[in-house]
């Protein structure tokens, strides 16, 4: 029988480890920023543009139509030739396509720039993760990842918080609202270029040595060593992989697992907060400066609850924050609506559009990215994470395209009525197939996610 010896948390590396994984998440900073810029742009590309309902829906939901060819290249990119290189290339896209919105002449060059940004977003959002997953020992794996989530999160607000301080700089403002995107995106690519190179991914190109000096910085020689068995046996016998070893049967229960959580976490509803903040606070007759300041409101709110999920993810565990999070934020999507009905008062709304946040930014938010970060196997792990993510963006495109049409058919409500089915649904479908991942290294998941 093989015994394997288990380090203490305190024995690892911690800050190598957490350095490298806030390198990495610089990525979902970025990916915070083209989410979030749109809500405060928006209320100046609608009177630049002259948008109306199905152009607003399709412009927001452009960046999710790049995001998937960006997850479908990266997949591919980063079985062949490594995480990092695939994290390099989103950074200068970033970069290009942040300057390509600031100084779009027309509306079709504005949305072919979001569309290339969306191809950066869809790299990081499914590299940024994984990487951080795969240099990440089981005891603190899901806090790292997590720690993608608090980028993205930081991204949201300080994009919000600069909006709103360049919002009275005329109609022209939106232009540096994107085009400032172009200095993180520069350090970004510059921290990568100090990353090193995922140990399993090493290993799986046969660059043994190197991968075992990188797990040796992680965590010492009996974690390398450890570790470097458990990888070497998940990888035996796998050869180039294609989408259809992805579905095998061993496969397929854990891809289709985060194809359905990733497609809830957008379905959930919570991303026309976000990216409608503007829409929302006007139906019930708030003016431009308040409607984004409701924007910061938000940020701030996503920010503390985050690091409150960071806390207990590897405390609590996965499954418990994602049932908490689906049942309240049906139960908050009910009043919600009611009060959009009823046209109660601003600060009415804005408590439990907050509360709203709050349970998305403890659950659904983080936990749904550390989960498909987990729950793949080794020899698939690159392709299996695309399709998740994938599937996500083409989610998120739906979501965004059709909640302007939505509320301009049923009113600003209606559709919080159908987002509050969806996540008692999700409720269920958690509780039913989703299973506790924390304190499990990624090699003990795979027989655990197929059984």
């Amino acid at each position: 029988m093989k015994i394997i010896t288990m380090q203490r948390p305190n024995s690892y590396s911690n800050a190598y480890i957490i350095g490298i994984s806030f390198v990495s998440a610089l990525g979902g900073y970025l990916f915070g920023f083209d989410f979030s810029v749109i809500a405060g742009a928006l209320p100046f590309l609608k009177v630049q543009f002259q948008l109306n309902a199905w152009w607003e829906g399709f412009l927001t939901g452009s960046l999710a139509l790049g995001c998937i060819i960006g997850c479908l290249v990266a997949g591919n990119l980063a079985d062949r030739y490594g995480r990092r290189p695939g994290l390099m290339t989103a950074a200068l896209i970033f970069t290009v396509s942040s300057l390509g919105m600031a100084l779009a002449p027309s509306l079709t060059s504005f949305v072919i720039a979001r569309f290339a940004a969306g191809i950066g977003v869809g790299m990081a959002s499914m590299l940024s993760p994984m990487y951080i997953a795969e240099v990440s020992p089981a005891a603190v794996r899901g806090r790292n990842v997590a720690i993608n989530q608090l980028t993205i999160v930081l991204g949201i607000l300080i994009t919000n918080l600069v909006n709103y301080t360049l919002a009275d700089n005329g109609q022209e403002a939106w232009r540096w609202m994107f085009g400032l995107g172009a200095v993180p995106s520069l350090l970004f690519f510059i921290g990568v270029l100090w990353l090193p190179e995922s140990p399993r991914w090493l290993i799986k190109a046969g660059r043994q040595q190197k991968a075992e000096a990188i797990l040796q910085k992680i965590g010492g020689h009996s974690f390398a060593a450890n570790s470097y068995n458990e990888i070497k046996a998940s990888l035996s016998g796998s050869t180039k992989q294609s989408y259809k070893a992805v579905f095998a049967k061993g496969v397929r229960p854990a891809v289709f697992i985060g194809i359905a959580l990733a497609v809830f976490q957008q379905f959930c509803g919570i991303n026309v907060v976000f990216n409608y903040t503007s829409k929302i606070f006007e139906s019930v007759g708030a003016n431009l400066d308040l409607q984004l300041f409701e924007t910061i409101s938000i940020g701030i709110v996503n920010l503390l609850f985050t690091l409150l999920a960071m806390w207990q993810v590897d405390k609590l565990g996965r499954r418990p924050l994602m049932l908490m999070g689906s049942l309240s934020l049906s139960i908050l999507y009910v009043v919600l609506a009611l009060l959009l009905r009823n046209q109660a008062s601003t600060g009415v709304v804005s408590v439990f559009v907050l509360l709203a946040i709050a349970s998305y930014a403890t659950s659904l938010a983080p936990v749904t990215w550390v989960l498909i970060a987990e729950i793949f196997p080794n020899k698939v792990r690159g392709l299996a994470t695309s399709i998740a993510v994938v599937s996500l963006w083409a989610a998120y495109f739906i979501l965004a395209f059709t909640f302007p049409i939505l509320a301009e058919k049923l009113g600003t409500y209606g559709p919080f009525w159908l987002y509050a089915g969806i996540c008692l649904l999700g409720f269920f479908f958690i509780r039913s197939k989703v299973k506790e991942t924390k304190g499990k290294t990624l090699e003990e998941l795979e027989s655990f996610i197929a059984h």
